[in-house]
């Protein structure tokens, strides 16, 4: 039976998301993974802050009707620097709500456990976890925009950690 992760790179101006349908295998070493889909979240900058979480609650529904995940992963939020911080936070704090009402299990990998469960180092280059991303999931290239490549990871690491 296939099971659905959604990954989530949460953003205030771009929230990334990805869909992976994965099937564990009787025999060892013939897991099966793939895409359902990825992509971006956007809100415009210069738009009421309300506004802007309205676009992500309603949106982050829409993606969640469509592709049903049985488990959700998402990053949890790394602190750059503080203005940018506390707009993350409201924007995290969005999708967390959406989830909740979505019933929908969730497990959180901080930046550090992702790029080591993709990369086997915890200081990797974000170029080389996104080339990992595309050699796990068979893809001719590195996949676009660098959120739903983020995205990407963070579902994959859920399917690693599972």
């Amino acid at each position: 039976m296939e099971q659905r992760i959604l990954g989530l790179d949460p953003g205030l101006a771009i929230l990334g998301f990805a869909a992976i349908g994965c099937q564990k295998a009787i025999s060892r070493g013939a897991d099966k993974v793939h895409v359902l889909d990825f992509g971006v979240i956007q809100t415009p900058a210069g738009m009421d802050m309300g506004q802007r979480l309205t676009i992500l609650y309603e949106d982050l529904h829409t993606v969640l009707n469509q592709w049903k995940p049985d488990l959700v992963s998402i990053e949890k939020l790394f602190f750059y620097r503080m203005g940018n911080t506390i707009a993350i936070a409201q924007a995290r704090g969005v999708v967390m709500l959406v989830l909740a009402q979505h019933k929908l299990p969730l497990v959180e990998f901080t930046p550090a456990q992702i790029k080591q469960a993709l990369t086997g180092y915890g200081n990797a280059k974000k170029h080389d976890v996104q080339e990992a991303v595309a050699r796990e999931l068979n893809l001719e290239s590195i996949p676009k925009p660098d959120d739903a490549a983020d995205a990407l990871a963070v579902a994959l690491t859920a399917w690693f950690q599972n």
